[in-house]
């Protein structure tokens, strides 16, 4: 068997039957579907059995551990030459097989991840949360995208690699947050290196309101600062961007707050706070400005522009706040990546 597909679930039956779906519909058939629920209070299995007679699928229940752990307890039992570890919240398009097929044929692969996009049937909200994880003007471009500022690292949303580097390296650690990119790291420092398939994608649901959302970014924020203190050397110029962003905006915000109050305390040169209180706007306008006009543009719809402003200014500053927590409970008060983060992510 040449693929097997890992894909570990929480609560999310509805978004499995669409995966599962998708998986039906591929040109190519030489693969297996494993799927791990991770101590779901609502199960899938259900769903699953209905297309246990179209697809080779394999159903696990376990008590909950994330995803990480549920991907290696899924490794453990698959047969496929190439793991293909997906989320539960993506589906997959008809050629995703083919495109993966065509890749390895052209030129073998260690590893390999692709990017992903925002299908038509999407909330405008979902749609504009999938602009602002993959514009260049919000990530750098860093999740798959052909302009990037940084190398490409396979993210667990849509990751393949080959089944024995996957148990020579001991798969997905028990990190908190971030085990995906940690995998990708432990890879490359391995001596593979993972490859981006541009043309495998998927269709990717992520958070489905912005206060999820925040909270999705605020743990990558996190991890990133868990990352560098296990991969010394692996923050670039792009990860900090997020926290000197959410921190300039902050200190605009301020600056402009004391010009509004000095017009009060110092009427003599009320013109002057004035001004001290109107520009530090104008760099978050025409930030905002940019991001609405080329959201719109892409996504040919002026109310995902609108809302993608609000999508890029919680995806940056979630993460920058994340970023600022961890570094300050991990890099000035010394505490260890478990007792900095004691709130279980996963339940």
């Amino acid at each position: 068997m040449k693929y097997s597909f890992i894909i570990p679930v929480y609560n999310r039956p509805d978004e499995v039957d669409e995966l599962l779906k998708s998986l039906t519909e591929q040109t190519e058939k030489d693969f297996e579907v494993i799927i791990v629920e991770d101590g779901s209070a609502t199960p899938c299995k259900e769903v699953c059995e209905k297309y246990t007679e179209q697809l080779d699928l394999k159903y696990f229940m376990k008590q909950n551990s994330g995803p990480g752990q549920s991907r290696n307890y899924g490794a453990e039992r698959a047969n496929g030459e190439y793991l293909i570890v997906l989320d539960s919240d993506v589906v997959l398009p008809r050629t995703y097989i083919k495109e993966v097929e065509e890749e390895l044929a052209s030129q073998p692969a260690d590893a390999f991840g692709g990017p992903d996009r925002a299908h038509e049937s999407f909330t405008p909200t979902q749609k504009a949360i999938s602009y602002s994880m993959t514009s260049f003007f919000t990530t750098g471009g860093i999740r798959g995208g052909k302009k990037k500022l940084d190398k490409f690292f396979p993210r667990s949303f849509n990751m393949g690699i080959r089944r024995d580097i996957y148990q020579q390296l001991g798969g997905f650690s028990k990190m908190r947050f971030g085990e995906d990119i940690d995998f990708s790291y432990r890879i490359v420092e391995a001596g593979y290196q993972p490859r981006l398939f541009p043309r495998a994608w998927v269709w990717h649901k992520r958070r489905t309101d912005f206060r999820k959302f925040f909270r999705q970014v605020y743990n990558s924020g996190i991890a990133r600062i868990n990352l560098e203190k296990l991969h010394p050397g692996t923050m670039k110029l792009v990860h900090l961007l997020p926290m000197v962003f959410t921190v300039g905006v902050i200190a605009l915000i301020l600056i402009s707050a004391f010009g509004r109050a000095m017009t009060h305390f110092d009427a003599a040169h009320s013109s002057l706070w004035k001004w001290v209180f109107l520009l530090p706007w104008i760099p978050i306008v025409l930030y905002a400005l940019l991001i609405f006009i080329d959201s719109s543009i892409k996504n040919h719809s002026i109310m995902i522009g609108m809302k993608s402003i609000v999508a890029a200014f919680t995806q940056l500053m979630g993460y920058g706040f994340g970023f600022l927590e961890a570094w300050w409970k991990r890099c000035v008060r010394g505490k260890d990546e478990f007792t900095a983060f004691e709130k279980n992510f996963y339940k």
